[in-house]
């Protein structure tokens, strides 16, 4: 097999298909069987398997012209049989994945002289690819999972489509891009641990490809900056008998704690009157409390990646974004986030809310303050 592909523009697609399940459930990621048996019993579904569907079909004007090699099931080649693509089947099904057939699929591509591998995941899949070929060959994520504070992934599957072709086309310079990872359990307890755990080679391509997440900073500006931005929202942005759905964050954070009221820092909560009424909910509860009463939504960009939906909010979902209407997002970003920050970017998972998502967007940067951000 390896002897034909060499001749051809080649790349492998290995598919985490559990990837992002925790999301929209609220529990912050799927690493482990418990967990992903606790996600599947409150409802979650798989999210993988479809933006690497999106990713193929942007891909397949090429088919003839670029191989495309495949995990075997729904490590690939189910998604490939879906959209009708060409492709190559590498290893063997199974009924369950694990991060080892991950490993074994990425070094069987390995020695197929592909030009690319792509992997559909979270944080956790850039580790396993990152262990199986480290700087051996160039790697593309799909953004997929619900931790994504890596530098190695497209901003969507489109976008990955489009880096894809011009790097087999265009010829697009390689980097080295931050592996990054959180520990889960310390993140639903409310804890950001996150850590380096080296570097992939990526197609350099700023507009397409996200940044490292940036930690918050705590210098006194920013903190005098988060309440100014709290008292703004308390005393002319909330109103009586509206539900607010506030997302992650500590400028967020910061309207809690001018309220005298406890909000978890990385889960997603519920305020109403000045009091939180419900903590970490996830999208089934959000949708059930919006259910006949004014809402809004309330979050703050992702720093250095400039996300306001699809990155570490799934509990807000698409569904939940229709539900309460787009002239009800509120955004909220200190002056620091947004000099770091070209653009705010959405990928909720719905290609058509995204379209109407973008374009402009008013953030409030300070009290009585709003600066105009274009949102890709």
């Amino acid at each position: 097999m390896g002897g034909d592909l060499l001749n051809l523009k080649t790349i492998g697609l290995i598919v985490n298909p559990i990837a992002g399940m925790g999301g929209s459930v609220g529990l912050k990621g799927t690493d482990g069987e418990e967990i992903l048996e606790r996600a599947l019993s409150l409802g979650a579904k798989p999210m993988a398997p479809r933006r690497a569907e999106i990713f193929l079909s942007h891909l397949k004007h090429l088919s003839g012209d670029v191989a495309v090699l495949v995990g075997a099931g729904w490590m690939g080649e189910f998604e490939a049989q879906n959209v009708g693509i060409e492709h190559t089947v590498i290893g063997e099904r199974r009924e369950k994945t694990t991060a080892e057939d991950t490993k074994r699929t990425a070094r069987e591509m390995l020695g197929e002289g592909i030009k690319l591998i792509v992997f559909c995941g979270g944080d956790g899949t850039a580790r396993d690819i990152m262990d199986a070929v480290g700087m051996r060959l160039p790697a593309l994520g799909i953004p997929s999972g619900v931790k994504m504070h890596s530098a190695v992934f497209a901003v969507n599957p489109e976008e990955a489509a489009k880096v894809v072709f011009r790097f087999l086309y265009g010829g697009l310079p390689l980097r080295e891009a931050e592996v990054m990872d959180v520990d889960e359990d310390s993140f639903r307890e409310g804890r950001l641990s996150a850590k380096l755990y080296g570097y992939m080679l990526v197609p350099y391509e700023p507009e397409m490809i996200q940044g490292v997440k940036e930690a918050s900073v705590l210098t006194d500006d920013e903190l005098y900056n988060q309440a100014a931005i709290a008292v703004y929202f308390a005393e002319e942005i909330m109103k009586p008998d509206t539900l607010y759905i506030l997302g992650p964050g500590t400028t967020i954070r910061a309207i809690t704690a001018l309220l005298n009221e406890e909000k978890t820092l990385l889960g997603v909560d519920l305020l109403l009157n000045g009091k939180v009424i419900k903590r970490d909910v996830n999208e089934s509860e959000i949708l059930e409390s919006i259910r006949g009463r004014r809402a809004k939504v309330v979050v703050t960009p992702i720093g250095g990646q400039g996300f306001i939906f699809g990155r570490g909010n799934q509990q807000i979902s698409h569904r939940v974004i229709r539900e309460v209407g787009l002239e009800n997002i509120i955004v909220l970003a200190t002056r620091h986030k947004i000099k770091g920050l070209k653009c705010l970017r959405v990928d909720t998972g719905d290609t058509e809310l995204d379209d109407r998502l973008r374009g402009y967007i008013r953030v409030i940067i300070d009290y009585g303050e709003e600066y105009l951000m274009p949102v890709k």
